[in-house]
Protein backbone atom coordinates (compact mmCIF):
# COMPACT_ATOMS: atom_id res chain seq x y z
CA UNK A 1 0.00 0.00 0.00
CA UNK A 2 1.63 3.23 -0.73
CA UNK A 3 2.02 6.40 1.54
CA UNK A 4 0.67 9.47 1.32
CA UNK A 5 3.00 12.37 1.30
CA UNK A 6 2.93 14.44 4.11
CA UNK A 7 1.53 18.03 3.20
CA UNK A 8 2.97 20.01 5.95
CA UNK A 9 6.53 18.68 5.03
CA UNK A 10 6.24 18.97 1.52
CA UNK A 11 7.56 22.33 -0.35
CA UNK A 12 4.97 24.67 -0.75
CA UNK A 13 5.05 25.10 -4.51
CA UNK A 14 3.31 28.49 -4.62
CA UNK A 15 6.03 29.84 -1.92
CA UNK A 16 8.55 32.50 -3.54
CA UNK A 17 12.12 31.68 -3.14
CA UNK A 18 13.19 34.55 -1.24
CA UNK A 19 11.06 33.80 1.40
CA UNK A 20 12.52 30.50 1.51
CA UNK A 21 15.56 31.26 2.09
CA UNK A 22 14.79 34.04 5.16
CA UNK A 23 13.16 31.08 6.80
CA UNK A 24 15.86 29.14 6.47
CA UNK A 25 18.31 31.99 7.88
CA UNK A 26 16.05 32.27 10.70
CA UNK A 27 16.11 29.17 11.91
CA UNK A 28 19.71 28.78 11.63
CA UNK A 29 20.20 31.68 13.80
CA UNK A 30 17.83 30.72 16.28
CA UNK A 31 19.78 27.44 16.43
CA UNK A 32 23.28 29.00 17.08
CA UNK A 33 21.48 30.99 19.61
CA UNK A 34 20.43 27.82 21.60
CA UNK A 35 24.17 26.48 21.33
CA UNK A 36 25.88 29.08 22.40
CA UNK A 37 23.50 29.19 25.55
CA UNK A 38 23.52 25.70 26.06
CA UNK A 39 27.62 26.09 25.84
CA UNK A 40 27.13 28.76 28.01
CA UNK A 41 25.52 27.00 30.40
CA UNK A 42 27.58 24.02 30.26
CA UNK A 43 30.70 26.05 30.68
CA UNK A 44 29.47 27.62 33.93
CA UNK A 45 28.14 23.87 35.36
CA UNK A 46 31.81 23.14 34.69
CA UNK A 47 33.36 26.05 36.18
CA UNK A 48 31.33 25.30 39.75
CA UNK A 49 31.80 21.62 39.38
CA UNK A 50 35.82 22.13 39.44
CA UNK A 51 35.14 24.93 41.68
CA UNK A 52 33.33 22.61 43.88
CA UNK A 53 35.85 19.72 43.34
CA UNK A 54 38.55 22.00 44.79
CA UNK A 55 37.05 23.17 47.92
CA UNK A 56 36.36 19.92 48.36
CA UNK A 57 40.12 19.02 47.92
CA UNK A 58 41.28 21.33 50.09
CA UNK A 59 38.17 20.54 52.81
CA UNK A 60 39.80 16.79 52.68
CA UNK A 61 43.05 18.14 53.07
CA UNK A 62 42.06 20.12 56.11
CA UNK A 63 40.30 17.50 57.51
CA UNK A 64 42.92 14.89 57.24
CA UNK A 65 45.37 17.79 58.22
CA UNK A 66 43.66 18.07 61.41
CA UNK A 67 42.91 14.51 62.27
CA UNK A 68 46.68 14.21 61.53
CA UNK A 69 47.23 16.90 64.68
CA UNK A 70 44.77 15.49 66.90
CA UNK A 71 46.26 12.25 66.16
CA UNK A 72 49.85 13.63 67.24
CA UNK A 73 48.08 15.68 69.95
CA UNK A 74 46.55 12.87 71.58
CA UNK A 75 50.19 10.76 71.16
CA UNK A 76 52.43 13.79 72.78
CA UNK A 77 49.71 14.15 75.29
CA UNK A 78 49.20 10.89 76.85
CA UNK A 79 53.22 9.98 76.44
CA UNK A 80 53.91 13.03 78.19
CA UNK A 81 51.19 12.05 81.37
CA UNK A 82 52.91 8.23 80.83
CA UNK A 83 56.62 9.87 81.02
CA UNK A 84 55.18 12.31 84.30
CA UNK A 85 53.45 8.96 86.00
CA UNK A 86 56.66 7.31 85.87
CA UNK A 87 58.67 10.06 87.91
CA UNK A 88 56.20 9.52 90.49
CA UNK A 89 57.34 8.27 94.29
CA UNK A 90 57.29 8.55 97.94
CA UNK A 91 58.23 11.82 97.82
CA UNK A 92 55.21 14.17 98.61
CA UNK A 93 56.71 17.22 96.95
CA UNK A 94 57.51 15.75 93.93
CA UNK A 95 54.09 13.99 93.70
CA UNK A 96 52.47 17.31 94.52
CA UNK A 97 54.88 18.90 91.60
CA UNK A 98 53.62 15.61 88.94
CA UNK A 99 50.06 16.41 89.62
CA UNK A 100 50.60 20.17 89.14
CA UNK A 101 52.06 19.57 85.62
CA UNK A 102 49.49 17.21 84.53
CA UNK A 103 46.63 19.40 85.18
CA UNK A 104 48.95 22.02 83.39
CA UNK A 105 49.25 19.77 80.43
CA UNK A 106 45.90 18.77 80.56
CA UNK A 107 44.34 22.65 80.13
CA UNK A 108 47.00 23.06 77.52
CA UNK A 109 45.53 20.01 75.67
CA UNK A 110 41.83 21.50 75.67
CA UNK A 111 42.84 24.62 74.51
CA UNK A 112 44.64 23.13 71.64
CA UNK A 113 41.30 21.04 70.99
CA UNK A 114 40.07 23.90 70.69
CA UNK A 115 42.33 25.55 67.94
CA UNK A 116 41.88 22.35 66.41
CA UNK A 117 37.76 22.73 65.61
CA UNK A 118 38.85 26.12 64.03
CA UNK A 119 40.45 25.91 60.11
CA UNK A 120 42.03 28.97 60.20
CA UNK A 121 43.89 28.15 63.82
CA UNK A 122 45.94 24.83 62.14
CA UNK A 123 48.73 26.82 61.76
CA UNK A 124 48.94 28.10 65.88
CA UNK A 125 47.58 24.45 66.88
CA UNK A 126 50.83 22.91 65.19
CA UNK A 127 52.95 25.54 67.02
CA UNK A 128 51.27 24.89 70.20
CA UNK A 129 51.61 21.25 69.72
CA UNK A 130 55.55 21.37 69.65
CA UNK A 131 55.39 24.14 72.28
CA UNK A 132 53.34 20.89 74.78
CA UNK A 133 56.52 18.77 73.70
CA UNK A 134 58.58 21.29 75.08
CA UNK A 135 57.01 21.92 77.67
CA UNK A 136 56.93 18.22 78.48
CA UNK A 137 60.77 18.22 78.36
CA UNK A 138 60.74 21.20 80.69
CA UNK A 139 58.26 19.60 83.30
CA UNK A 140 60.76 16.39 83.14
CA UNK A 141 63.90 18.92 83.28
CA UNK A 142 62.43 20.28 86.83
CA UNK A 143 61.19 16.77 88.38
CA UNK A 144 64.94 15.64 87.48
CA UNK A 145 66.62 18.69 89.52
CA UNK A 146 64.09 18.06 91.88
CA UNK A 147 64.81 14.90 92.69
CA UNK A 148 68.19 15.73 92.14
CA UNK A 149 67.73 18.20 95.43
CA UNK A 150 65.70 15.96 97.53
CA UNK A 151 68.88 12.76 97.06
CA UNK A 152 71.42 15.76 97.67
CA UNK A 153 68.97 17.18 101.10
CA UNK A 154 68.39 12.90 101.63
CA UNK A 155 72.23 12.58 101.84
CA UNK A 156 72.75 15.84 103.87
CA UNK A 157 69.97 14.50 105.99
CA UNK A 158 71.36 11.20 106.35
CA UNK A 159 74.98 12.63 107.04
CA UNK A 160 73.10 14.97 109.65
CA UNK A 161 71.40 11.28 111.32
CA UNK A 162 74.35 9.85 111.51
CA UNK A 163 75.98 13.24 113.20
CA UNK A 164 73.52 13.41 115.51
CA UNK A 165 73.74 9.64 116.53
CA UNK A 166 77.54 10.11 117.22
CA UNK A 167 76.53 13.58 118.90
CA UNK A 168 74.38 11.09 121.14
CA UNK A 169 76.76 9.11 121.73
CA UNK A 170 78.70 11.74 122.73
CA UNK A 171 76.30 12.77 124.88
CA UNK A 172 75.45 10.04 126.67
CA UNK A 173 78.75 9.20 127.00
CA UNK A 174 79.56 12.84 128.57
CA UNK A 175 76.66 12.42 130.62
CA UNK A 176 77.77 9.39 132.32
CA UNK A 177 81.36 10.99 132.60
CA UNK A 178 79.39 14.28 134.12
CA UNK A 179 77.31 12.12 136.61
CA UNK A 180 80.17 10.08 137.66
CA UNK A 181 81.78 13.77 138.10
CA UNK A 182 79.06 15.10 139.79
CA UNK A 183 78.90 12.50 142.10
CA UNK A 184 82.96 12.86 142.90
CA UNK A 185 82.14 16.71 143.22
CA UNK A 186 79.42 15.98 145.70
CA UNK A 187 81.75 13.75 147.40
CA UNK A 188 84.25 16.17 147.23
CA UNK A 189 81.65 18.80 148.91
CA UNK A 190 80.09 16.32 151.77
CA UNK A 191 84.03 15.80 152.54
CA UNK A 192 85.11 19.68 152.34
CA UNK A 193 81.73 20.49 154.26
CA UNK A 194 82.64 17.72 156.90
CA UNK A 195 86.36 19.43 156.63
CA UNK A 196 85.03 22.44 157.17
CA UNK A 197 83.10 21.95 160.09
CA UNK A 198 85.45 19.68 161.54
CA UNK A 199 88.02 22.85 160.95
CA UNK A 200 85.52 25.15 162.42
CA UNK A 201 84.91 23.19 165.67
CA UNK A 202 88.74 22.99 165.84
CA UNK A 203 89.28 26.29 164.91
CA UNK A 204 86.25 27.44 167.53
CA UNK A 205 88.13 24.76 170.48
CA UNK A 206 91.22 26.75 169.49
CA UNK A 207 89.63 30.07 169.22
CA UNK A 208 88.26 29.27 172.52
CA UNK A 209 90.73 27.88 174.20
CA UNK A 210 92.80 31.29 173.43
CA UNK A 211 91.15 33.28 175.04
CA UNK A 212 92.19 35.60 177.53
CA UNK A 213 89.92 34.96 180.82
CA UNK A 214 89.44 38.10 182.72
CA UNK A 215 89.12 38.93 186.68
CA UNK A 216 88.84 41.20 189.39
CA UNK A 217 86.52 43.43 187.51
CA UNK A 218 85.67 46.66 189.10
CA UNK A 219 83.10 49.11 188.42
CA UNK A 220 82.19 52.09 190.06
CA UNK A 221 80.53 55.28 189.34
CA UNK A 222 82.58 58.86 189.22
CA UNK A 223 82.22 62.30 189.78
CA UNK A 224 84.30 64.75 187.92
CA UNK A 225 85.37 67.51 190.36
CA UNK A 226 86.65 70.90 189.27
CA UNK A 227 90.37 70.45 189.79
CA UNK A 228 89.82 67.16 187.24
CA UNK A 229 90.17 64.70 189.90
CA UNK A 230 87.49 62.22 190.18
CA UNK A 231 85.44 60.41 193.17
CA UNK A 232 83.84 57.51 193.90
CA UNK A 233 80.09 57.89 193.84
CA UNK A 234 77.44 55.32 194.26
CA UNK A 235 74.02 57.78 193.87
CA UNK A 236 72.85 57.88 190.15
CA UNK A 237 71.81 61.53 190.38
CA UNK A 238 75.91 62.26 191.03
CA UNK A 239 77.15 59.91 188.76
CA UNK A 240 78.54 61.68 185.53
CA UNK A 241 80.95 58.26 184.85
CA UNK A 242 81.68 54.55 185.18
CA UNK A 243 85.02 53.08 185.20
CA UNK A 244 85.81 49.63 184.49
CA UNK A 245 88.63 47.99 185.43
CA UNK A 246 90.22 44.14 185.00
CA UNK A 247 92.93 42.37 185.02
CA UNK A 248 94.20 39.69 182.28
CA UNK A 249 95.20 36.16 182.68
CA UNK A 250 97.93 34.68 181.65
CA UNK A 251 97.31 31.86 178.75
CA UNK A 252 100.29 29.75 177.50
CA UNK A 253 98.40 29.13 174.32
CA UNK A 254 97.88 32.29 173.50
CA UNK A 255 101.39 33.71 171.22
CA UNK A 256 102.21 37.28 172.31
CA UNK A 257 100.72 40.30 170.09
CA UNK A 258 98.38 43.15 170.46
CA UNK A 259 94.88 41.99 172.11
CA UNK A 260 91.59 43.05 172.33
CA UNK A 261 88.77 43.06 174.43
CA UNK A 262 85.66 44.59 174.28
CA UNK A 263 83.50 45.78 177.28
CA UNK A 264 79.26 45.49 177.29
CA UNK A 265 77.86 48.06 180.09
CA UNK A 266 74.10 46.62 180.20
CA UNK A 267 71.77 49.32 181.84
CA UNK A 268 69.01 48.67 184.08
CA UNK A 269 66.89 48.42 180.95
CA UNK A 270 69.10 45.63 179.84
CA UNK A 271 70.15 47.63 176.90
CA UNK A 272 74.01 47.95 176.04
CA UNK A 273 74.98 51.75 176.45
CA UNK A 274 76.37 52.71 173.38
CA UNK A 275 77.59 55.46 170.94
CA UNK A 276 79.42 55.09 168.26
CA UNK A 277 81.59 58.37 168.52
CA UNK A 278 82.68 57.36 171.95
CA UNK A 279 84.20 53.71 170.69
CA UNK A 280 80.79 51.92 170.46
CA UNK A 281 80.54 49.12 167.95
CA UNK A 282 79.24 45.88 167.06
CA UNK A 283 80.58 42.49 167.16
CA UNK A 284 80.06 38.55 166.59
CA UNK A 285 79.70 36.42 169.60
CA UNK A 286 80.64 33.13 169.14
CA UNK A 287 79.00 31.21 171.29
CA UNK A 288 75.32 31.88 170.26
CA UNK A 289 76.12 33.45 166.63
CA UNK A 290 74.22 37.30 166.90
CA UNK A 291 75.97 40.09 166.19
CA UNK A 292 76.24 42.16 169.82
CA UNK A 293 76.73 46.32 170.69
CA UNK A 294 79.82 46.91 172.72
CA UNK A 295 80.09 50.07 174.70
CA UNK A 296 84.27 50.67 174.76
CA UNK A 297 87.04 48.26 173.63
CA UNK A 298 90.20 48.13 175.58
CA UNK A 299 93.58 46.74 174.09
CA UNK A 300 96.89 46.13 174.82
CA UNK A 301 100.02 44.23 173.86
CA UNK A 302 99.70 41.02 175.04
CA UNK A 303 102.83 39.47 176.65
CA UNK A 304 101.47 36.18 178.57
CA UNK A 305 101.74 38.42 181.95
CA UNK A 306 98.86 39.69 184.05
CA UNK A 307 97.64 43.09 182.81
CA UNK A 308 95.41 45.37 184.72
CA UNK A 309 93.16 47.46 182.34
CA UNK A 310 90.55 50.20 182.42
CA UNK A 311 87.99 51.67 180.52
CA UNK A 312 85.91 55.42 180.91
CA UNK A 313 82.13 55.66 179.85
CA UNK A 314 81.31 59.54 179.81
CA UNK A 315 78.10 59.60 177.63
CA UNK A 316 77.08 63.19 178.80
CA UNK A 317 73.74 62.12 180.04
CA UNK A 318 72.72 61.45 183.41
CA UNK A 319 72.86 57.28 184.56
CA UNK A 320 69.77 55.53 185.60
CA UNK A 321 69.27 53.79 189.00
CA UNK A 322 69.42 50.12 189.19
CA UNK A 323 71.59 47.10 188.72
CA UNK A 324 74.35 46.97 186.05
CA UNK A 325 75.74 44.29 184.40
CA UNK A 326 79.73 44.49 182.93
CA UNK A 327 80.80 42.05 180.91
CA UNK A 328 84.32 41.34 178.75
CA UNK A 329 84.71 39.48 175.57
CA UNK A 330 87.92 38.67 174.28
CA UNK A 331 87.60 37.07 170.74
CA UNK A 332 84.21 37.01 171.12
CA UNK A 333 83.63 34.64 173.68
CA UNK A 334 82.79 36.02 177.13
CA UNK A 335 86.12 36.48 179.27
CA UNK A 336 84.83 38.03 182.41
CA UNK A 337 81.59 39.15 183.88
CA UNK A 338 80.43 41.50 186.92
CA UNK A 339 77.67 43.85 188.12
CA UNK A 340 77.25 46.94 190.11
CA UNK A 341 74.46 49.10 191.39
CA UNK A 342 73.89 53.19 191.41
CA UNK A 343 71.24 53.78 193.73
Amino acid sequence: MATKPDAGNRPNPSMPQNQKQESRQRIIAIAAVIILVLLAVNAFLLINYLKKGKENTQLVAQVDETEQLRAELEKQYYQAMSDLEEQRGRNEELNALIDQQKEELKAQKERIEGMLGDRNRLNEARQEIKKLNAQVEQYLAEINQLRAENQELTATNRQLQETKVQLESSLADQQQVNEELSAARENLLSEKKSLEQTKEELSKKVTKASVIKVVNIEAEGQKVRKNGKTSSRRSAKNVEQVQVCFQTMVNEVVEPGLEQFLIRIIAPNGETMAQEQLGSGVFFNRKNGQQMRFTQMAQHDYNREKKELCIVWSPNRPFPEGNYEVAVYNKGYLAGLATFTLR
